[in-house]
């Protein structure tokens, strides 16, 4: 009886938490259906008196909006291919090759993750500005194409696979480029999907790096894109909640699609290594 108690109980905490967690989604969706003045009026009315669809239309309309989309679209997927690539090879090169001071570069690497990312703002922009990254897609894709958490997380994926695979493949006269393409990677498949769902996701939502590092609005990504509506509407938060609906729509659609590979790919991280 305790047992059960005890599981009805934690059913109950997680079906509270998952409503709070999807209640921001609903008002998110119920506000772009709603008319600008009606956001706030009757803020808890899931469902509109009147189905108000000019915001829209004002986005389909938009001469930015659509551009904003696939500036963020085209350098979420240069982040995706080009972090796979990078982070993918220096987690083989931890788990499987020998070489000097490696133990002491991964624990150099893993103390950088402990800087928070803000502090590091200002010396970033002189950076990029040094470089002449600013208010080009480049300055988001080339810092997020190195990222140490996920070849933290890599390296305990492939230190998981046998060994013997890799030796037999050496004593066959294979490279370790070839055993990278031909065996790692094929068998590493889970946590390649959970690396680029992440990626995806977090490049996708990010706000402060574009924000700052890119002031062309031709160049602008979509999350800041939608500050400018303030700019042109005024506090239309049913026209931003609007343009918001559309942006979470690919996020969703792919997590939809791969979250069986995500969480195999989490789980078997976690477990080996």
């Amino acid at each position: 009886m305790g047992t059960l108690l005890r599981k009805g109980l934690f059913n109950l905490f997680m079906l509270i938490l998952g409503v709070i967690m999807v209640v921001p989604f609903v008002f998110m969706i119920s506000a772009s259906l709603k008319a600008p003045g009606e956001v706030f009026v009757n803020p808890m009315q899931i469902i509109p008196d009147k189905i108000y669809t000019l915001n829209y239309e004002t986005i389909f309309h938009h001469k930015y909006y659509f551009h904003w989309y696939w500036n963020s679209f085209s350098t979420v997927v240069m982040t995706v291919l080009l972090r796979g690539l990078l982070v993918t090879m220096a987690a083989y090169a931890f788990a499987r090759l020998s070489f000097p001071g490696k133990n002491a570069i991964f624990l150099f690497l893993l103390s950088a993750m402990m800087i928070p990312h803000d502090t590091t703002i200002v010396a970033k922009f002189m950076l990029y500005k040094y470089m002449g990254l600013i208010n080009t897609h480049w300055v988001i894709i080339l810092p997020a194409a190195f990222d140490v958490f996920f070849i933290f997380l890599l390296r305990q994926f492939f230190m998981g696979i046998p060994k013997d695979l890799t030796e037999s493949a050496l004593i066959d006269g294979a490279s370790h480029f070839g055993i990278y393409f031909r065996i790692i990677l094929p068998l590493a498949v889970p946590a390649l999907i959970t690396m680029g769902l992440f990626t995806f996701i977090w490049t996708w939502n990010d706000f402060i790096s574009p924000f700052i590092f890119i002031n062309d609005i031709n160049k602008q990504l979509v999350t800041v894109g939608l500050e400018y509506f303030q700019l042109e509407a005024g506090k239309n938060y049913a026209l931003q909640m609007a343009g918001a609906c559309l942006i979470v729509v690919i996020p969703i659609t792919i997590f939809a699609v791969l979250q069986k590979y995500f969480v195999q790919g989490i789980a078997m991280s976690g477990i080996k290594g």
